[in-house]
């Protein structure tokens, strides 16, 4: 599973009204994990910034002025994105302004729902926190994502902030290997075998590593709703008083 974070930034709020993007980050995932690629960069727009924006982004029209325009960077970025799975909060709105800069261009480039599928992390928030909001900074707040070091909207950094909520508004029992197909039972009818006769390593653990482990468990339970290790430490602990005391 091949997913992008992206993140635009723009010259005002509407790109009916000719704002144009003026920056691009996209964090590239494979099975909810880093690959370690990026796509950043810096775009010179032929417009004017609206009131408000360049606050927002701390960008000018100064430093633009060197930067390419997005039909020198068009392909590339395309072949970035290129059957993955996009991942954007409030989507509408980045792609609308990606899909009219490829439409400048022409219509050789089609738009981004011809080559990617698209989930909008904003309708997700809203789902799971109804009448709440959702902004980016709020769900980094309420899922405990550190912001800290956001202090200006900036396309990468924000479409790295957006991986770790994307992260924590899916994660659950999968977090810990049991959420693919083959895993996908309820966890009724999961069930944990202990071979007669079989004994088991002992792990001395300390006092801090116990609690950091329970913390863990009462994460996953909070989000997951049921922990299938709790079920795994009952049969455990049945398994030992039934166990000889080995000299």
């Amino acid at each position: 599973m091949r997913q992008i974070i992206l993140d635009t930034e723009t010259t005002g709020l509407s790109w009916e009204r000719g704002n144009r993007v003026v920056e691009i980050g996209c964090v590239e995932y494979i099975e909810r994990r880093p690959s370690g690629r990026t796509f950043h960069v810096y775009l010179k727009p032929d417009c004017d910034f609206e009131q408000g924006a360049q606050e927002v982004t701390g960008l000018t029209l100064e430093f633009l002025a060197d930067k390419p325009a997005f039909a020198e960077i068009a392909d590339e970025f395309i072949d970035f994105i290129d059957g993955a799975e996009l991942i954007i909060h409030n989507a509408a709105f980045d792609v609308g302004f990606l899909d009219n800069e490829l439409r400048l261009l022409g219509p050789q480039h089609g738009r981004l729902r011809d080559r990617c599928t698209v989930e909008d992390t904003l309708l997700m928030a809203r789902q799971r926190f109804p009448g709440q909001r959702n902004s980016l900074d709020a769900l980094c707040k309420r899922l405990g994502v550190d912001n800290s070091h956001r202090q200006l909207h900036g396309a990468l950094l924000d479409a790295q902030i957006l991986a770790e909520v994307y992260l924590a508004l899916t994660s659950g029992q999968e977090e810990i290997g049991f959420g693919d197909e083959a895993s996908a039972a309820a966890p009724e009818t999961v069930s944990f075998r202990t071979l007669a006769g079989a004994t088991r390593p002992r792990v001395q653990v300390s006092a801090e590593e116990q609690a950091a482990h329970q913390a863990r468990l009462e994460k996953l339970r909070k989000k997951a709703g049921k922990c299938v290790w709790d079920e795994f430490a009952a049969v455990e602990a049945g398994a030992e008083a039934n166990e000889p005391v080995l000299a």
